[in-house]
């Protein structure tokens, strides 16, 4: 029995949505992760670009555990004196909060061509209306696959 390697006529993608709103961003991070490389097929091939088109809506919406919302996160610009800092909380609030979980999934996922062509299928959007409507896409609700990918808020 010879082990199935998948072609690129053997390639099927969906589009698929997922509301973000009140969802935990490392879970919905590490899902979206997962089905924009194809690990929920069976068949799964590592070599080829199998995952799914994934649509996000309500990215402001996401939830942080802990302290995480005002933990600051530091980088540098190269230039002498260029260290530079941001709350997620402002960067979810500000004019990109996209940003977070885009930054999120792509950390989840290899750093090599393939992944760098796996983003592309993923659209993040900050409100609720993306234009994606002509693809059919459907509706993957991550709140229900499991009681902790929901925060409750005190």
């Amino acid at each position: 029995m010879k082990t199935f390697s998948a072609t690129p006529a053997d390639i099927e993608k969906k589009w698929i949505v997922i509301d973000a709103e009140g969802v935990v961003l490392g879970r919905l991070a590490s899902i979206v992760a997962m089905r924009l490389r194809g690990k929920h097929k069976p068949s799964f091939t590592p070599h080829m670009d199998m995952g799914d088109n994934v649509i996000v809506v309500n990215a402001d919406k996401v939830q942080l555990t802990g302290n995480k919302r005002q933990e600051k996160h530091y980088w540098h610009t190269g230039h002498p004196g260029g260290i530079k800092s941001r709350t997620k909380e402002q960067i979810l609030e500000g004019a990109y909060p996209e940003r977070v979980l885009t930054l999120a999934v792509k950390r989840m996922l290899p750093g090599n061509r393939l992944s760098r062509k796996q983003m592309t299928n993923l659209r993040v959007y900050a409100g609720a209306d993306h234009p994606h409507v002509a693809q059919n896409p459907e509706v993957l609700d991550v709140k229900s696959m499991n009681s902790k990918n929901t925060r409750s808020v005190n």
